[in-house]
């Protein structure tokens, strides 16, 4: 599953993908990713500044699919904005428009059945991989005899159980750990004896431990304290318990498999027609959260700005708690296309791939229809373009070898709102020929379920940024194509000429944004509608 990275040192561990101290202690300026550096001195995308250029111009409505966890299409800032479906009557029980979904009034959940009952949770790509591959090899030995196909099947089987089993030992350890810190952080507050909303620093400065285990706590608690308030240190650690324990019970559990919860044929990756109508689904914080930086109603004095001004936000569905399936990705693009998209965001992403054949015959689809993705590039502080994340915009065949790229993609990392070597968001996947472009991800606040706002760290929220201008771009350059408009996005960014901070082979190094990505700089809306302008002239 995608989400906000961050890194928590509560228990000295990098805890990935959930929370803790954000990368700067600076406070951001609302809105920022909106603003200007001249006139407001932080690394925004001056969509302002666009729509002073654009003020006496008429735009038209273009549909965004937001391809994610759900969204409250009911969120005071987004049902004004949300795609609705005119030719299908809601609630009626009837294919109405005949495209195969049922009371698709707002988009479509794949990840539920008829009886409206959905998947929450589901498994790491890898878990399911190693229940596949283990039963095949887990007996084999170097004289086993075996094919060639058989071969690569063993060696990538031997990959995913490393990588599953240093998954495995670090949720056990921080299911243990976590646990008996909050116990004993628990057993502090009804010591001190107050409501924990009322807890400060200087409760825990005057406590006194009854154990060894709880001096250890204490210490803890007391070093977060010094950068945070004890609100927000308890919901962390709240976090870190559920994160850690649904690791278990769910991401990593070779016992745990929730598909029959949605009752369609998984190998039949051609199926299209499944799940129900509910696009907001059990948990729709991401998906929100993404929707809004995309498209929230601006101007309307309730809660941010979006970025695009005419959006129609089209939700779709396809991520759980845990790993994306590759059928899931592929129908979900399928049906934003069929419904009239032009710009898809997805906001997700993983290590490895079940069929991504059936994936790369949708990103081609979408380029048949002339729809432009966006993708997130990962928050995992690795070189994508050594370490795989998937989906991504290059075509393979069944060795891996590449043949070919998408021509309607682009793969976005994250910044911040910083002007020194920390501009790079620290989670930031980076690649010289795999990711595209730069854009903000650092405490962005946006829409949240039940008409409330959050700041959220992440490429996840990166990439609808990039969406929001692609969206705008088409709304008011509706004869531009979605490559031209990629054109346009890649061409008009801001060079970065400072070296930024950078995980590479575990040493911190400082390179050049150029070094890292395609374009080496992070998008501008204002020269991106320049750079539109010229582009229409010559096409004249």
């Amino acid at each position: 599953m995608t989400g906000t990275t961050k890194f928590c040192t509560i228990l000295g561990m990098s805890i990935l993908p959930f929370l803790g101290i954000a990368q700067s202690k600076t406070t951001n300026p609302p809105n920022w990713y909106n603003l200007d550096y001249q006139t407001d001195g932080v690394r925004g995308i001056s969509t302002e500044k666009a729509y002073e250029l654009l003020k006496e111009r008429k735009s038209t409505p273009v549909i965004v699919g937001v391809l994610d966890g759900g969204v409250d299409y009911k969120h005071e800032d987004l049902k004004d904005v949300m795609w609705t479906n005119a030719k299908e009557q809601g609630g009626n029980g009837k294919d109405d428009d005949g495209n195969g979904y049922i009371d698709d009034i707002h988009g479509w959940n794949f990840l539920g059945n008829a009886q409206g009952e959905n998947v929450q949770y589901d498994n790491l790509e890898v878990t399911r991989l190693i229940r596949i591959y283990e039963p095949k090899y887990s007996a084999v030995l170097p004289s086993t005899p075996l094919s060639e196909p058989e071969r690569r099947e063993f060696v990538a089987f031997q990959k995913m159980m490393t990588d599953y089993t240093s998954k495995l030992d670090q949720a056990n350890f921080g299911n243990v750990n976590y646990g008996r810190l909050k116990q004993e952080v628990d057993a502090m507050i009804k010591a001190i004896g107050k409501d924990p909303k009322d807890v400060t620093k200087a409760d825990f400065d005057n406590y006194t431990p009854t154990s060894d285990r709880q001096k250890m706590a204490l210490r803890m608690a007391k070093r977060e304290l010094a950068n945070t308030d004890f609100d927000k240190f308890y919901k962390d650690l709240e976090e870190g318990v559920k994160y850690f324990s649904t690791q278990s019970e769910y991401h990593l559990n070779q016992k745990y498999d929730p598909r029959s919860i949605v009752g369609d044929n998984y190998e039949d990756a051609s199926e299209r027609h499944y799940g129900n109508a509910d696009i907001k689904g059990p948990d729709a914080d991401h998906g929100t959260h993404v929707a809004g930086i995309i498209g929230a109603k601006r101007d309307n004095g309730i809660g941010i700005n979006g970025v695009a001004n005419n959006v129609q936000i089209m939700g779709v569905r396809i991520v759980p708690d845990g790993d994306e399936r590759d059928k899931d990705v592929a129908n979900g693009i399928r049906y934003a296309v069929d419904n009239g998209a032009k710009v898809i965001n997805m906001s997700f992403g993983k290590a490895y791939a079940y069929n991504k054949k059936t994936v790369d015959e949708a990103v081609k689809y979408a380029e048949e229809h002339d729809v432009l993705l966006i993708h997130a590039a990962g928050n995992d502080s690795k070189d994508n373009d050594i370490v795989k994340n998937y989906p991504m915009k290059y075509y393979t065949d069944s060795l891996d070898a590449i043949q070919g790229q998408a021509a309607n993609w682009i793969t976005v990392g994250a910044t911040s709102f910083g002007i020194d070597d920390e501009l790079l968001a620290s989670f930031s996947n980076f690649g010289y020929k795999s990711v595209d472009v730069f854009a903000p991800g650092v405490k962005i606040n946006s829409t949240m379920p039940e008409s409330t706002y959050k700041e959220q760290d992440g490429t996840s929220m990166a990439a609808p940024v990039v969406s929001g201008l692609a969206a705008l771009i088409r709304s008011y350059y509706p004869e531009l194509s979605a490559t031209e408009v990629k054109d346009i996005i890649l061409q008009s960014v801001t060079k970065i000429d400072e070296k930024v901070k950078v995980q590479i082979d575990g040493a911190s190094r400082k390179v050049y944004l150029d070094e890292i990505s395609v374009t080496g700089g992070i998008v501008n809306a204002k020269k991106a509608i320049e750079v539109a302008d010229k582009y229409i002239q010559t096409k004249k």
